[in-house]
């Protein structure tokens, strides 16, 4: 996995990464007349559209569920989670191709890209979650110590964001066509967040089993919409491509770094 020499520069540079993502949350609102308020009333929007208008305006209810937000926590756990995945991988696909004149120019630790990545992604995904994390308190339909679940799968979702998000930045620097097949792969995916599973046809239910993310979405509704924990054997099999995407992600890192530069 990562070793202690790359540990150490990540250290080293942890300055330059901190002040990267504070650079890059900064620049979004730059310009803007409301400034970083714009971080709180986007997601706020989103989150009221999905809670006001499906419960309220549409009455969509999950079945077997008495709450009349059930499928809009349904909704909301799958979606918002599922950007967070969506964010890291999608920008982890071209990372080194935005940052080529910076990898040219400057000596230091190119791990330190795809890190910023992930850290804008997640703090992006902790203001969006939080605010959702207040709805679920103020409507009274908080799960209680099942929350506490939702930070291991969390965990799993982000090993395997960044394993996956590691593959296909270093070989789209080689292979272009790489970025916009998966973000053509990326739609088919979004399948499992949007219908709940009972209500797809049975083929398609045999196939949520090669998608990886089924179980990680799945996993957050059962913890957020009926308030239990996860089967957590169902994730064994995301677990183990995350670590393996990883060790490969990382592998194919260390072997093309220096060829990446002479590419870009």
């Amino acid at each position: 996995m990562i070793s202690r020499s790359m540990m150490g520069g990540i250290w080293r540079y942890r300055g330059f990464i901190g002040g990267s993502v504070k650079r890059e949350f900064q620049a979004k609102y730059r310009n803007s007349l409301l400034g970083a308020a714009w971080t709180i009333l986007n997601p706020l929007a989103m989150i009221v559209v999905y809670t006001v208008v499906f419960s309220q305006v549409m009455h969509n209810r999950l079945q077997g569920m008495d709450s009349a937000f059930a499928y809009s926590i349904y909704l909301c756990a799958g979606v918002l989670t599922w950007g967070l995945f969506a964010e890291i991988t999608g920008r982890s696909q071209g990372v080194f191709l935005e940052n080529a004149n910076l990898l040219k120019k400057l000596q230091f630790p190119r791990i330190c890209l795809p890190i910023i990545v992930v850290l804008n992604a997640l703090v992006n995904f902790g203001i969006i979650f939080g605010l959702f994390t207040v709805f679920l308190l103020v409507s009274g339909t908080f799960p209680g110590w099942s929350f506490l679940a939702v930070f291991p799968v969390l965990a799993i979702q982000i090993l395997f964001a960044i394993g996956l998000g590691m593959i296909l930045g270093v070989l789209n620097v080689f292979f272009r066509d790489v970025g916009q097949f998966f973000t053509i792969l990326l739609q088919f995916w979004f399948t499992p967040i949007v219908y709940p599973v009972t209500t797809l046809p049975e083929a398609v239910r045999e196939l949520l089993v090669w998608n990886p993310m089924a179980a990680v979405v799945a996993a957050y509704q059962d913890i957020l919409v009926r308030g239990t924990l996860p089967h957590w054997h169902t994730l064994i099999p995301v677990t183990v491509l995350a670590l393996l995407f990883c060790a490969l992600g990382l592998q194919l890192f260390r072997k093309r770094a220096g060829e990446m530069v002479d590419e870009l």
